[in-house]
This record gives structure tokens, sequence and C-alpha cells, in this order.
């Protein structure tokens, strides 16, 4: 049977106890902060349902939250290629998807602690943690924003509330599961809001106006793709946008400057990076036919990057050669000369 939408008194209420909660979380700061806020408000939204008898869902309507003490369950997996196939997909993308996720919050935490993390120890930590916990029947978990930022709003700083915050919902789901079912949705709803905004960098819309529009795409794009599918494909999506418009940012900075010397031959100053996307503007630079008998590229200020690059300049040559004129490579760099030396192309 689906579930409907709320409508009428409960949908009221539930409006009513969302807002009462982030008032709850924004003005309790104000007068004290010996107590969490989204603690006391959950409690005291909690409160309020219980002894008004107001018509609101629960958690124990959505679910039964209840436990005992897990037991070792790698004994019931048939460890052969079959399996493999099938949970490697699932195993890959939440590994990729924990791992962005931890990373997120971690450069979260550094910036509102003005503190340094260290990424190396987190992603170890997230996969061993993993592990345990898959070998006794539980679910993958990582790092996560929200609960993170409702820590740090509540004064925690250290590790120490990260454990605690761990060992007390394992003693709720032991022992006062029925405590948690009565908790109304509309309490964490309202948390969870209050969460989201203090999470969202609202500066960035300002600064949105300031950066190139390709970058406002990528961006617009990658919040997208989010929601619609997951933060690994999302990942991903975003890379390939932003390589794409670095190829092209950097296709566009390739330019050359020219002049003539005394004996008449002409000299090439190339600036900028040729690769694959810039090899069009490289050779547009150039006019065999038009150029002197003797022609030099100054390369000081060029990066050669990949094959392309080496095709490019030997397209070049040949056309020089064809015009019946020599083309001579100077200032190459040291890694430019190893690149073309493996590539059989001469550049004296």
């Amino acid at each position: 049977m689906g579930e409907s939408w709320l409508s009428g008194t409960p949908l009221y209420v539930m409006l009513g106890l969302v807002a009462l909660t982030m008032a709850i979380v924004y003005l309790l700061p104000r007068l004290t902060r010996v107590a969490p806020p989204a603690l006391v408000a959950i409690l005291s939204v909690g409160l309020a349902v219980y002894l008004l008898g107001l018509p609101t869902r629960t958690l124990g309507d959505m679910a039964h939250i209840a436990g005992g003490l897990p037991v070792f369950a790698m004994t019931d997996i048939s460890w052969n290629l079959d399996t493999l196939r099938i949970i490697a997909p699932y195993a890959i993308l939440m590994a990729l998807v924990g791992l962005l996720e931890t990373l997120l919050t971690l450069n979260l935490t550094d910036e509102i602690t003005e503190t340094r993390g260290y990424p190396d120890r987190e992603c170890v930590a997230l996969g061993a943690a993993n592990v345990v916990s898959g070998a006794f029947g539980g679910m993958g978990g990582c790092a996560m924003i929200g609960q993170t930022v409702i820590n740090l709003s509540s004064g925690g700083r250290g590790r120490v509330s990260g454990v605690v915050a761990g060992l007390m919902i394992l003693m709720f789901v032991l022992f006062l599961s029925p405590l948690i079912e009565r908790i109304p949705l509309a309490a964490l709803v309202g948390v969870m809001f209050v969460v989201a905004q203090q999470t969202f960098a609202w500066a960035s819309l300002r600064v949105l106006r300031k950066v190139p529009v390709n970058d406002v795409l990528a961006i617009i794009a990658v919040t997208v793709v989010t929601v619609l599918t997951d933060l690994a494909t999302a990942v991903l999506f975003g890379i390939i946008i932003a390589a794409i418009n670095f190829a092209w940012q950097q296709a566009r900075e390739l330019y050359a400057d020219s002049h003539v010397e005394a004996d008449g031959s002409k000299v090439y100053h190339l600036h900028g990076t040729l690769f694959f996307a810039s090899t069009t503007p490289f050779l547009d630079q150039f006019n065999p036919a038009e150029d002197p008998a003797q022609v030099t590229l100054d390369c000081r200020h060029l990066s050669f990057v990949d094959y392309s690059a080496i095709a490019a300049l030997k397209t070049l040559r040949e056309r020089y050669v064809k015009a019946g004129k020599h083309l001579r490579v100077v200032h190459l760099s040291e890694r430019c000369k190893r690149l073309l030396k493996r590539a059989g192309v001469q550049h004296a």
C-alpha cells in the first residue's frame, strides 16, 4: 500500500512542529550553550506531541527500531565468481560515494574548526570500519555532512564527541528503542532543514556572478546529476565537464609572436600548451608558403603534453620541407626533447 500526502490537520500540525523545531535550534544558542540545540528541540517537540496528543507521525510509524548485538555473518557468503560479479559494481560505487562524502565532510570540518585533518587516515579508517561492519551483517557507512554539522553546532570539536555519539546510538538501539520510536518525524525534518541551511555556502551565490560561465554551468550540472543519480556519478560527470572545459581554455591560450631577423630568417615565439585540442590553432600560426627559407621555432614558453603535439610538430616540419624551406626548433625543455626523441622526430 502506497503512502499518501498529508493534508488537512495532520499537515498543519506537521508544519507547525517543523517550524517550532527550527525556532528552538536557531534561538536556543542565543540563550545558553549548555545543551545541544538539536537535542533540546527534538526532546521538546516530542514531549509536546506526547502531552498534547497531537496527530502526527513518529519514527515508530515508519519502521520498528530494535535490535540486539550483531553476530559474525561472513560464513553465510558463497565465495565464488558469481557472487563477486553481483557485489563488485555496488561495492565500487559505495566505496566511491563513501570516500567522496568523507573527504567533503573532512574539508567542511577543517573550515569550521580551523584545523587540519588527515585524509589518508580517514580513508583507511573508513575502509576498516566498513569491513568490520559488513562482517557482522551491518550496512556500509561513511562520514556524513549533516550529522557532522549537528555535532559541531552542538559544541563538539574532538574525536571524543564522535565516539560518544556512536556509543549513545548503540545504547538507544539496544535498550531505549521505544523512546526513539516516539520521536516525531517533524522534529527530525526541522533539524535537517536547519542543517541544510547551515551547510549550504550561501556566499557562493554571490561568487557565481564573478566566475566564468563554464564553471557555473559545471556547478549546476553536477548539482542536478547528484539529485537525479548519486554522488559518484555526479563527480565523474563533473570531472568530464571540467576536463573538456580545461582543454578548451588551454587550446584558446596558445599563440605565437614572430619577427624577422637581420639575416632575413623568421623566428616564431610560441606560448601555451600543445596537446590534442590545440594542434589546429598551433598549425594555423604558420604560413610555409610565405615564410622565408629559414624559420626558427622558439619553444621556450611552449609545453608538449601528448602524442598529438609531436604529430603536429612533425606535420609542420613536413609542410616546410614540402615548401623547400628549413624549420629549426630551439629552446625545448628536457621533457619535450625526450618525447621527440622517443617518437623519432628531429628538432634541430
